[in-house]
């Protein structure tokens, strides 16, 4: 870290200090993002752990959505987006008025919708589910067809984990559906004694060569607790700094480099002190949208 880069940490912090503020970061983030959070995590816990701070300001290194679900479980704090262009090209699949016209179209079939959506579409849903959680939520509900939106490939990763039939919104995340079976065959060939531990939105091609499947926080704990030495890494690259780090005495490999999200890059110190200076730019919810999407969530947090 140059010195610049040091003045600007030791900016944030004394603003983190004077403004009663958290700062998130998701497992994607740029390295020294990660490294000036107070938490760093998937997006769902990461806005449970600004909720339960007596934090006055929430600063989410993440995406839009994200800041969203923040502001939702955190209707008293104020939520700052770095970058107010963060946005999730799955996310952007799926809107309100096309999921109400998918769900007329499969009347009184149970809407479950992954973290990675809008408030607005979260509203219309019955219940939330993370990438963890998905196939346990979806096994919860009684009923024998789910509609699932909008990511497609963990979709039907849970639909090779249960008997319902799942209706499948078209959406994806297009960093991971990069990692192809290919590119991960080639990192088996160039690293034969790695384990391979993928993302659920990944192609089922690509699942299908995996060791195991699991959410950004499932992928730290298989690594942190496997006795192996060695994993090839199926999702956005940012993950890798925070696994070295819990890890230094194993090796990464990411499954493909260029797996990389965009959107996520887009947050730097630099944008973080910006933020934090000008308390900009706050997220906020309708609060009618608010408690919809709210009662979503709490419909998934409630399935144990």
């Amino acid at each position: 870290m140059n010195s610049c880069d040091t003045n600007m940490v030791d900016e944030i912090l004394k603003l983190k200090k004077e403004k009663n503020a958290v700062i998130l970061a998701h497992n994607y983030q740029v390295g020294e993002v990660q490294d000036i959070a107070d938490f760093v995590g998937d997006s769902l816990r990461l806005s449970q752990q600004a909720a339960n701070t007596g934090a006055e300001v929430i600063v989410f290194c993440g995406v839009h959505f994200m800041a969203e679900t923040a502001a939702i479980l955190s209707p008293q704090k104020t939520v700052l987006l770095p970058d107010i262009h963060a946005g999730c090209p799955m996310a952007d699949m799926v809107t309100a008025d096309k999921l109400r016209e998918f769900k007329a179209e499969h009347p009184g079939v149970p809407v479950v919708t992954y973290v990675n959506s809008s408030a607005d579409v979260k509203a219309e849903s019955d219940y939330c589910c993370t990438s963890a959680n998905a196939v346990k939520v979806v096994e919860a509900i009684d009923a024998d067809e789910i509609i699932f939106a909008p990511d497609q490939h963990l979709g039907h990763y849970v639909s090779t984990k249960t008997s319902k039939r799942i209706h499948l919104w078209n959406g994806f995340c297009p960093t991971h559906r990069r990692i192809t079976a290919q590119e991960v065959s080639k990192q088996k060939e160039a690293h034969p004694g790695a384990l391979v531990v993928v993302h659920p939105e990944c192609l089922s091609e690509t699942i299908a060569l995996a060791d195991a499947v699991a959410s950004t926080e499932g992928i730290l704990r298989y690594c942190n607790e496997t006795d192996a030495g060695e994993f090839i890494i199926g999702t956005e690259v940012g993950i890798l700094h925070r696994l070295q780090k819990e890890n230094p005495g194993k090796k990464f490999y990411p499954a493909y480099e260029r797996a990389v999200c965009p959107n996520m890059k887009r947050t730097t110190l630099e944008k973080v002190l910006f933020a934090m200076q000008d308390m900009e730019h706050v997220i906020k919810v309708p609060q009618d949208v608010a408690a919809r999407a709210k009662l979503a969530i709490d419909r998934m947090l409630e399935i144990r």
